[in-house]
């Protein structure tokens, strides 16, 4: 049998076994796990089968035909996004296990301490201290824009544990459980009246040994797994044709020619091209990951969806004319996941503004872009040899 044929039969297993019609969607959810079928990519016994990426959209689809219940993804983004594939590739075995599993099904929600208020941009300058003592590390510092920490059970995180080398040599990478004595989380109301965004105080935390992922020191080379599947993950996601910001826009321009003008047009055509070409550019990309863990190419993506973003957005806003300027709801909410298409138009306007901050500003994704896909040379830097304790902060 080819592997698509494997995988049908092993979905058709598990339909016959757990009916979705009178089986509870937490227990279907495991099942679907343990059966290998949740990333067919994955090794057996982390919810793969070590089949081809490719493949997973046979057991998806098959799955959708029937009514199965999905794992929610788009609540659960920053864990299956940016957590698992870190895990799988820098955790021990103990924690392949231990995380894997409640993650995927989104029993657990993670996010993710990166960012801090002098180490945006310029994440490896973070100063967030983690001293050992014995088998634990003791963290005090301060994270930002923590997207899901109100609601998340786990968070990776990165600290420093060596001020005396240069900064992206001293950082060391963990897994900080939320509900430890020492974090606070504090909501940052955004512009959009929401705070799906938080800060996050952190003040001796104890960390254990256990829980950090890599080598002492490595935690550089290991965020930049994290860091590389956050932009696929941010700019590359699935789509159908008009999926994303493109559909509210077009949907509004068939059903109210009397807001059409000659110019709206022009630019409407030109950004669904634009939207077009991305989205298959991104089905291109995830097809290129079969072969690999993804590389820089994921910041172009994450700046054309940026970009993308916030022109069609401001298009909408200028068709819709006056009503463009109304605003649904401005409630203080702590939402657990971000709803373009399900607010109005001034909702994606001022929302899509973040997209050029969060997973690397525009700027920092242009320079890697540069250097790293388009082999430009480094901007100097004066920081590369110096010790992080004696940078100008």
């Amino acid at each position: 049998m080819t592997e698509a044929a494997d995988l049908r039969r092993r979905t058709a297993e598990l339909l016959a076994a757990y009916p979705p019609d009178t089986t509870d969607r937490l227990d279907f959810l495991r099942a679907r796990f343990d059966a290998g079928l949740a990333w067919v990519h994955y090794p057996e016994g982390l919810g793969g089968l070590g089949a081809p990426r490719s493949l997973q959209v046979v057991v998806d689809a098959d799955l959708e035909a029937e009514g199965a219940p999905d794992n929610d993804p788009r609540r659960i983004g920053i864990g299956l996004g940016m957590a698992a594939p870190t895990i799988l590739a820098y955790g021990t075995e103990e924690q392949k296990r231990q995380y894997l599993r409640p993650l995927w099904t989104g029993e657990e929600v993670w996010c993710q301490l990166f960012s801090e208020p002098g180490a945006g941009s310029d994440l490896a300058a973070l100063g967030t201290r983690a001293v050992r003592e014995g088998d634990e590390w003791v963290v005090n510092g301060q994270k930002v824009w923590t997207s899901s920490a109100h609601v998340a059970r786990w968070a990776i995180l990165i600290a420093r544990t060596d001020p005396d080398v240069p900064k992206h040599r001293g950082i060391t990478y963990f897994i900080c459980d939320m509900t430890d004595p020492g974090v606070e989380v504090r909501p940052l109301r955004q512009v959009t009246g929401e705070a799906e965004f938080n800060e996050v105080f952190i003040t001796d935390v104890r960390i254990p040994d256990s829980r950090r992922l890599g080598g002492i020191g490595d935690g550089w080379k290991v965020a930049q797994t994290t860091l590389n599947n956050e932009r696929v993950a941010i700019g590359g996601m699935r789509l159908p044709r008009e999926g994303g910001m493109i559909g509210p826009v077009s949907k509004t321009w068939r059903e109210r020619p009397e807001l059409r003008t000659h110019d709206l047009h022009q630019r409407l055509l030109k950004l669904w091209v634009e939207a077009e070409a991305a989205r298959l550019t991104a089905e291109r990309l995830r097809q290129q990951l079969v072969a690999g863990q993804p590389g820089p190419e994921g910041a172009g993506m994450k700046l054309a969806f940026a970009r993308l973003n916030q022109e069609i957005s401001g298009l909408e806003v200028e068709l819709r004319g006056e009503e463009g300027l109304l605003y649904d709801d401005w409630t203080m909410r702590r939402p657990e996941l971000v709803d373009f298409v399900g607010r109005d138009a001034g909702y994606r306007y001022l929302r899509s503004k973040g997209n050029s901050i969060e997973g690397g500003t525009t700027e920092v994704l242009l320079n890697i872009v540069a250097e790293r896909v388009l082999g430009l040379p480094s901007e100097p830097r004066t920081d590369k040899d110096v010790a992080w304790k004696d940078l100008a902060r």
